[in-house]
């Protein structure tokens, strides 16, 4: 059994080494919750070695967040400062690298006004819309990761004691990224070696449309033409390799922004920007959401699809077995970088132009025009379950079992 300090010691080493990937001579930004100091201060060091030249820590701290939201007037949740938005994107026109440990508190603005979240996180996306554009292109090298936080853990074991709370949780992610394994970087290369099999598997298939079906899922989705499925990391502008979500299970591409027709049913609560909603329900029609539910949160979906027109259409489509590594730890996490890597999912708003031949080097419309869909958000929502079934249907017209209940048919 490796000790706790072994284990944190080789995460740092991971992220830097194969999630950002920080090269030689190149500046790091990593954004970081004052909690996971200790975490954060190894990194730091670990890219130091491996060449940094220079390291910024922006941390977040809950509090100062949630004051905000409860003390400052109603005019300061339309802006964002331009100068910082604009900073960032001087930021990767040098070729920088992102780190995000991202672990977004459940129940953060819980008693807050959804339209004040609502406006902040649009100011915020309009301002950093061209900055977006970097990560959302592969441009730059970025990475989001996973680390405790006492208000996080207390929500995914509640049901233990509390004094076992966070070190449960660490257990949880050092299983999730494999550090508890004698060479966590060997491991990851295996673990994206067979990821990138499985997205040539699907690549060579060249399917026209799946259709998915489970308890209160009928839904039928078209894919453009030109398609690229992808898993596991992919290469910047410079031919860098990084993992841009650790842990990852998924193989995931585009649908067409017009061919999404049925219903869909989240089978996982979600983290929308620190307001839960649960018992997800929409109703898809030429690719645009037109009816939607909610067991509970609705009101914050009605935010989010008001964000701009993109998003009430889909933007990517991630299939991940249901008998895998994350969806076998039988938890919900309240975290969609890790609940999305336990369930086949969709999600809302923008897609990833690296999904698509020759995307990344195209406008806005010509996207639009090729069926990929353009937004200001991209939101992710779980609809894997045990008894999911998908159909892919081939150029030809024949069709074929993708996934039974819930996993790989092939």
């Amino acid at each position: 059994m490796k000790s706790f300090e072994w284990m944190l010691n080789k995460y740092a080493e991971l992220v830097v080494r194969v999630g950002v990937n920080v090269q030689v001579g190149q500046v790091l930004i990593v954004h970081a919750p004052i909690e996971t100091a200790e975490l954060t201060r190894l990194i730091v060091a670990k890219a130091y070695e491996a060449g940094a030249k220079f390291v910024i820590v922006e941390w977040d701290d809950d509090v100062v967040t949630r004051a905000r939201y409860e003390k400052a007037s109603d005019d300061s949740f339309d802006y964002y400062p331009q100068w910082l938005a604009d900073s960032m994107v001087r930021f990767a026109e040098e070729g920088g690298a992102i780190l995000h440990i991202k672990v977004p508190n459940p129940d953060l603005f819980q008693g807050i006004d959804s339209s004040k979240v609502s406006a902040a996180v649009k100011s915020a996306a309009i301002a950093r819309k061209e900055y977006s554009s970097y990560t959302r292109n592969s441009k730059i090298s970025w990475s989001l990761i996973k680390a405790p936080t006492a208000a996080w853990a207390n929500k995914v074991f509640a049901d233990l004691p509390e004094e076992q709370r966070v070190d449960a949780m660490w257990e949880a992610i050092f299983a999730m990224v494999r550090v508890n394994q004698e060479d966590p970087i060997a491991a990851w290369r295996e673990h994206i070696q067979h990821l990138k099999t499985r997205q040539d598997l699907l690549n060579a298939k060249r399917y026209k449309s799946l259709h998915y079906r489970a308890p209160g899922t009928d839904l039928r989705v078209e894919l453009p033409e030109g398609h690229i499925w992808r898993g596991g990391g992919g290469e910047n502008d410079k031919g860098i390799y990084f993992v841009a979500n650790m842990p990852t299970e998924e193989v995931y591409s585009m649908p067409h922004r017009t061919g999404v027709n049925g219903t869909v049913r989240s089978t996982f609560p979600l983290n929308l920007n620190g307001r839960l909603v649960e018992g997800i329900t929409f109703t898809f029609k030429g690719g645009k959401v037109v009816a939607y539910d909610a067991e509970s949160g609705r009101e914050h979906l009605t935010s989010l699809l008001e964000t701009d027109e993109g998003a009430s259409y889909l933007g990517e489509l991630a299939l991940v077995p249901h008998d895998s590594p994350i969806s076998n730890l039988n938890r919900v996490f309240y975290n969609t970088g890790i609940d999305e890597n336990a369930s086949c999912h969709f999600a809302l708003g923008s897609a990833y132009p690296v999904n698509l031949e020759g995307g990344t080097k195209l406008t806005g419309d010509e996207l639009l025009e090729r069926g990929a869909n353009v937004s200001l958000t991209h939101v992710d929502f779980m609809i894997g379950c045990a008894s999911l079934d998908i159909d892919g249907e081939l150029p030809d017209g024949s069709i074929e079992a993708v996934f039974r209940q819930g996993n790989w048919a092939y």
